[in-house]
């Protein structure tokens, strides 16, 4: 069952290194998740790469992994809620990086809460909007003119929950990925004249360290970070403005 309704991603390194290679690469929350499988699959395609997380540790490794590999790496150890790091780091980004070929917003939160238990909460709103809203287009205006100038693409890991019916206890998440998820349509359309992309990854469930403390999402099929990495890159080198699972269509 679980290979019908999660079909097995992949991706070759000979296609992957033929896109990435030598190109500049942006990828958040790099260092867990989704956003840590695909920095390993781009340091294998040997793309050059700026990785933002909060973990510097993590950071250090991964960017000394590159650079043995052959990449040019660099990172920024930040919280991305935090608007002033935010802030310094988007005004940083316009000097540092003349060309960017791909921005992948990982970086994400959920929280799952009902309302009626969030009346002395409003930073759980604040906190989803600013990492899974905020943030990307926060990075996608700094770097547009980067992007412009590699005719690049931003792709955003969404959620395909954000497609169905709205259930009770998920108002937060589902806010900030569906402003997220507006914005990119949008921007779709402005972007094109520029020759930048948009696209949005409408993703299943994927084991993570996010998501697996949820005990009930734990014992449920699920993609691997990797098979949910192959999924992004997949999306990213076709022509296509979203993945969605077929049976979400």
């Amino acid at each position: 069952m679980k290979y019908i309704i999660y079909p097995p991603k992949s991706v070759g390194e000979a296609k992957l290194k033929a896109r990435f290679a030598g190109r500049w690469v942006v990828v958040t929350g790099a260092t867990s998740g989704v956003g840590e499988a695909l920095t390993l699959r781009l340091i294998q395609a040997q793309a050059n790469l700026l990785l933002i997380a909060r973990n510097e540790a993590r950071l250090q490794a991964l960017c000394a992994q590159a650079a043995s590999n052959g990449c040019q790496a660099r990172y920024r150890a930040i919280d991305l809620r935090q608007r002033e790091q935010l802030d310094a780091l988007c005004a940083e980004l316009r000097e540092e990086l003349p060309q960017v070929s791909y921005l992948f917003c990982n970086a994400g939160k959920s929280i799952k809460r009902s309302i009626s238990d969030s009346i002395d909460r409003m930073h759980d709103f604040e906190r989803t909007m600013d990492l899974n809203y905020r943030s990307l287009v926060a990075l996608s205006l700094a770097l547009m003119p980067s992007l412009r100038n590699a005719q690049g693409r931003i792709v955003y890991t969404s959620s395909v929950s954000s497609r169905y019916p709205f259930v009770p206890g998920w108002s937060a998440y589902h806010s900030s990925k569906c402003a997220a998820n507006v914005w990119c349509r949008t921007a779709r359309k402005e972007y094109k004249s520029l020759g930048v992309k948009v696209q949005v990854a409408y993703m299943p469930l994927v084991h993570t360290p996010m998501s697996d403390v949820n005990e009930t999402y734990k014992r449920m099929p699920a993609y691997s970070a990797d098979e949910a990495a192959c999924v992004l890159l997949r999306l990213a080198m076709s022509e296509k403005f979203c993945y969605k699972p077929w049976w979400a269509i």
